[in-house]
């Protein structure tokens, strides 16, 4: 499974004309608000069971997609295996969680009471001919390596080739925000060497902020009006004084101090920190919470944090589609989520694997 830069993008050249040779079958884990699932559709998968434990999120994807088999409630109450052979893809994007490495040998029962232990359980029960894992770029370091190297074996003690885990930047993928996201792609061992597995081509174009909240080649019009937090009243006044593309950095000396407090003494840029995003920028990383100190996202114009259409579209999420909740939780919702371009976009790779599986299948 070579991933030559010339077979790249000789294999993506036209990769928007792939097309999938049937209706390839998904089940999505830890679904969220369907950022992951969205992009995965308009790739051309189609969704037969979908699951998460947030009752915001599942009411936001039976809302928007209500031929959608949406499963609220605990993963770990799931049966899996009526699904058995009938299941072409598994996603989801499990939790992060600790467990132990060193002297353990017992593999997926050493996993036991976390959630990864569950997305794995459910692809044992399903056995689709490929997987995709998402998690946060921290999984690569977590433990010194060892949760990754463990979550690794488990994958190939139950049959599937796993290629080297790979961090993705959705700047370069349509995405106006500068988010990355770890993803880990597993084949049927038994395809090894019969197919090729290629990591979507980056784009040509890097998309900004004004292109996710204006007009043009992103979106159709400019962003609508929604609800969205406000600043008190303090922070405001500081926020001000922050020009676009600027941070704390960027108060005068005693305001810094005053703002920063003890962190003021403290190491690092902290450049996320009273930051006010510019237009002509990509945004930075949009967290579960617009307003907090550490994560301030301020509008370029108008000192507020985003709306929550605005934050809708960093995460290139359609305006049509609805989110179920509190301004808080549709916040998180839209933080927590796999931007849909992102999402569309390694759906069409991992159409073309199917597609090289299926051709094999029917030859």
């Amino acid at each position: 499974m070579g991933e030559s830069q010339s077979t790249i993008e000789l294999s993506y050249y036209l990769s928007t004309l792939i097309q999938p040779l049937r209706n390839y079958q998904s089940i999505e884990l830890f679904a969220g608000a369907g950022g992951m699932a969205l992009g995965m559709e308009k790739a051309g998968i189609h969704h037969i069971l979908l699951n998460d434990f947030d009752r915001y999120a599942t009411a936001t994807l039976k809302k928007n997609r209500p031929n959608w088999n949406v499963m609220h409630g605990d993963v770990s109450q799931i049966d899996f295996t009526p699904y058995y052979g009938k299941v072409d893809l598994l996603t989801g994007g499990f939790p992060c969680q600790a467990f132990s490495y060193a002297g353990k040998k017992r593999g997926l029962e050493d996993t036991r009471g976390t959630l990864f232990y569950e997305f794995a359980r459910a692809l044992k029960e399903t056995a689709p001919k490929i997987f995709l894992a998402e998690n946060v770029k921290g999984l690569l370091n977590h433990d010194k390596g060892r949760t990754l190297q463990t979550i690794v074996e488990v994958f190939k003690a139950m049959g599937y080739h796993v290629l080297e885990p790979k961090v993705l930047k959705a700047i370069n993928y349509n995405v106006p925000q500068k988010r990355e996201r770890l993803f880990i792609v597993g084949i049927q061992k038994e395809y090894v060497n019969k197919v090729e597995f290629f990591w979507p081509k980056e784009s040509d174009r890097t998309y900004t902020l004004k292109d996710a909240l204006k007009k043009g080649e992103l979106f159709s019009c400019d962003v609508p009006h929604s609800l969205g937090q406000t600043y008190p009243e303090k922070k405001k006044k500081i926020l001000e004084l922050v020009p676009p593309g600027g941070y704390w950095r960027d108060l005068p000396l005693a305001l810094q101090k005053a703002y920063m407090m003890k962190s003021f003494y403290l190491g690092g840029g902290k450049t996320g920190i009273a930051r006010r995003i510019a237009w002509d920028e990509a945004c930075l990383t949009l967290t579960c919470s617009p307003a907090q100190k550490q994560t301030e996202r301020c509008h370029p114009e108008e000192t507020r944090p985003f709306q929550v259409r605005e934050y809708a579209r960093i995460q290139t999420f359609p305006d049509e589609w609805e989110f179920e909740g509190s301004i808080t939780q549709q916040y998180k919702q839209i933080g927590n989520a796999v931007p849909v371009n992102l999402a569309y976009a390694l759906g069409t790779s991992l159409i073309d694997v199917l597609n090289q599986i299926e051709k094999l299948t029917n030859a």
